[in-house]
This record gives structure tokens, sequence and C-alpha cells, in this order.
């Protein structure tokens, strides 16, 4: 089945799971489980091409605020510490989800102080070619060394570099907080599960899950 940029982001209780470690991702969520908050990577930059930001997780607190909490986590690697309820009211997310990436993005500005810090971009075939994951690099890294983090919209299946699988078949959001060799590999911020905070993952599977749908970057 097809989707678009545009495409609601739809998420159930089973439809996201994070099979690697067994436990469905949003169950802590959809129990309205307090939210989790921990600086979990140090800011760091080498001349080896690697870079990652400090961002003070929160885990989302309910099934469908995955865009917002994607969104609270990018900004507060600026130090910004916005309140996730705060973030769905602008994007108007609800029990669906969010919308698009294109909700995103203008909340990314406002809070940012700059209206054109990010912009939404498209990966709108069905899998990421050679030229778009080459753009998603070149787009992340820049991102990130200018002190921002990425939001990108994703769904299926995808393999992190432990050989760890995260699947989210209905939609969802995460942050990109940083890289190393060069961009080839990324780290990613993911809301849905504070036991499996943060992971990377190399940019051919991120440009593949980020496929018919889009992310937000400098």
């Amino acid at each position: 089945m097809a989707t678009t940029l545009l495409r609601k982001t739809v998420l159930t209780a089973a439809g996201v799971v994070a099979t690697a470690s067994g436990i469905a991702g949003p169950a802590i969520a959809a129990h309205a489980a307090p939210a989790e908050k921990a600086a979990i990577v140090a800011d760091r930059k080498s001349g080896h091409g690697e870079r990652e930001l400090d961002v003070r997780y929160e885990a989302q607190p309910n099934f469908y605020f995955c865009g917002p909490a994607a969104a609270r986590n990018a900004l507060s690697v600026q130090g910004k510490n916005i309140d996730v309820h705060a973030m769905a009211r602008e994007m108007g997310t609800t029990e669906a989800g969010t919308n698009s990436i294109n909700d995103i993005t203008p909340v990314l500005n406002k809070e940012t102080g700059a209206k054109d810090a990010y912009k939404s971009v498209e990966i709108s075939t069905p899998k990421a070619d050679d030229k778009q994951t080459d753009k998603l690099r070149a787009d992340v890294v820049k991102t990130v060394d200018a002190g921002r983090a990425v939001v990108a919209n994703i769904a299926g299946t995808a393999t992190d570099t432990d050989g760890n699988t995260h699947s989210f078949e209905g939609g969802h959001y995460i942050s990109v907080i940083g890289y190393r060799d060069d961009g080839k590999t990324v780290t990613i911020a993911d809301s849905a599960d504070p036991n499996t905070a943060t992971y990377r993952m190399s940019i051919d599977n991120l440009a593949d899950w980020i496929a018919t749908r889009g992310y937000s970057t400098s």
C-alpha cells in the first residue's frame, strides 16, 4: 500500500513493536506511564567525521504522541525544554497521529527562532535511491553540525547496527541526533520505548525507512 508525505501517521499498540527487545514500544506510553528524561549522549566532535548532540530524552506519554515527542527531543539539543502537549497542540496531533512532516517543520522553525532553520524533504519512492540517500546523509551532517537534530517520519521495519529490528508498520516519528563515519551511520533517539531510547543505523537503512514519507532538516 503506497503512502505519501501527506498521509496520516496512525499508530496502534499492536502496530508499533520494538521486535529486537520483544517489548511493545508504546505499551509504556499506552498505559500513560510518566515520560522519562535523561541526558543520554554528550556532545562530541572529532576529526573522524562524527558528532553526537546532547539530547534530553523524553519518552512519548501515549501511543499517538510520537510526532510531538520527536520534535521535543530534537529541540532539546538546542537547550530548549518544551512541553510535549504544547508541541501536540501546535501540530494538530490527534489520536490518529500527526498528519505529516509538514506539520512538524513549521513548529521546529518557530521554536528554533528562524523561519528557514528547517525545511521538509520528501523521499516519495517506495525505496530510496542513491541520490536520495546521499542527500539524506548530507542533510544529517549539515543539520547536526549546525547543532540541530533531524526529525524523520518513518514506516515499516528497519535493522540497526546491532542487528536489532524496529518495527512501526503504521508509521512513526524519530529524531536523528548524531552521525559517525561522515554520516554513513546515524544515531537515532526514539521516543517509543525508553529501554531502547537510542540506537545507531546505517544511512541506507534509514533512507529506506523514510521512503514514501519525509524528514525535517536544515
